[in-house]
């Protein structure tokens, strides 16, 4: 689904949606225009100064399906001399892919933060997948990496998640162990030879529109653990082909992450709210 309009005067973009989305926020606008929803002419266009001719062709897309070109900036949630928090924006790879020879978070936040003849190095703490958005970790050193690991347990996981229908009853745990399939790149739900334990959370925080907002706390952390345990729930995330169907993005965002300090135990909380491209699918 997508907005058009005709430009019948020579005007900046972004004062020219300022003025035909009506009733839109001025946010959600830039974040359209951050995300790579606004083409000119069939082109994707990112800078809110970007000039329209008149007859310009202008369409707001939903979403995108890629990052796109020239967002080189990642949000700085944190830093100190050891970590670093991130907000990872939607179809952006965590960190590089064996299969993929694809922009990622990791190195884009190398770029940003180093300086001539004073390169930055970075670990990754964890990983989110490339289509969640949320607090992404990272340390500076190889030593405060691993000792943020090995104090992982210990870390607050709390994501949102927006899921097909309602969950009966609309809070509970989700107990069942999972294990990969690894050529299928699927995790299954049950018992098996190399099933994992893995423990989930969930409330329900809104209903509408026959989709769900549930906030969601990890007890332990395997890969796609959300997706798959909502989705053997019967509520699968939106916009997960994987585990459900496809759609303009996927319903999941990381919204906050509390983790204790290594050296001195105290206890570090990072959040974000999620973009509204994410809110849109509740809509």
């Amino acid at each position: 689904m997508s907005d058009r309009f005709i430009a019948n005067e020579k005007t900046p973009l972004l004062l020219f949606l300022n003025t035909q989305l009506k009733g839109w926020s001025r946010s959600k606008i830039k974040q359209r225009l951050k995300t790579g929803c606004v083409f000119v002419d069939g082109q994707s266009v990112t800078q809110h100064n970007h000039t329209l001719n008149v007859g310009s062709q202008v369409e707001v897309r939903a979403s995108a399906k890629s990052i796109p070109r020239g967002t080189d900036q990642l949000d700085v949630l944190y830093s100190d001399r050891d970590l670093i928090v991130i907000n990872k924006p939607a179809r952006l790879l965590s960190v590089a892919s064996a299969n993929e020879n694809k922009m990622h978070a990791l190195a884009m936040l190398r770029n940003q933060l180093s300086r001539p003849k004073r390169p930055v190095k970075l670990w990754p703490v964890h990983r989110l997948d490339r289509d969640t958005s949320g607090v992404l970790l990272f340390a500076t050193s190889r030593e405060m990496r691993e000792a943020v690991n090995e104090m992982w347990s210990s870390a607050e996981k709390t994501y949102l998640a927006i899921v097909e229908g309602c969950p009966n009853p609309d809070q509970g745990t989700i107990d069942q162990p999972l294990w990969m399939d690894s050529e299928k790149y699927h995790m299954n739900v049950g018992a098996h030879l190399e099933a994992k334990n893995a423990i989930t959370h969930f409330k329900t925080l809104k209903t509408t529109n026959n989709r769900s907002l549930l906030e969601v706390q990890l007890e332990t952390g395997r890969q796609h653990q959300i997706r798959a345990h909502l989705s053997w729930l019967g509520h699968s995330v939106i916009g997960d082909p994987r585990y459900g169907s496809d759609g303009p993005r996927l319903g999941l965002h990381a919204l906050r992450l509390s983790i204790r300090r290594p050296d001195t135990g105290k206890r570090l909380t990072f959040e974000t709210p999620p973009p509204d491209e994410f809110l849109d699918l509740l809509r």
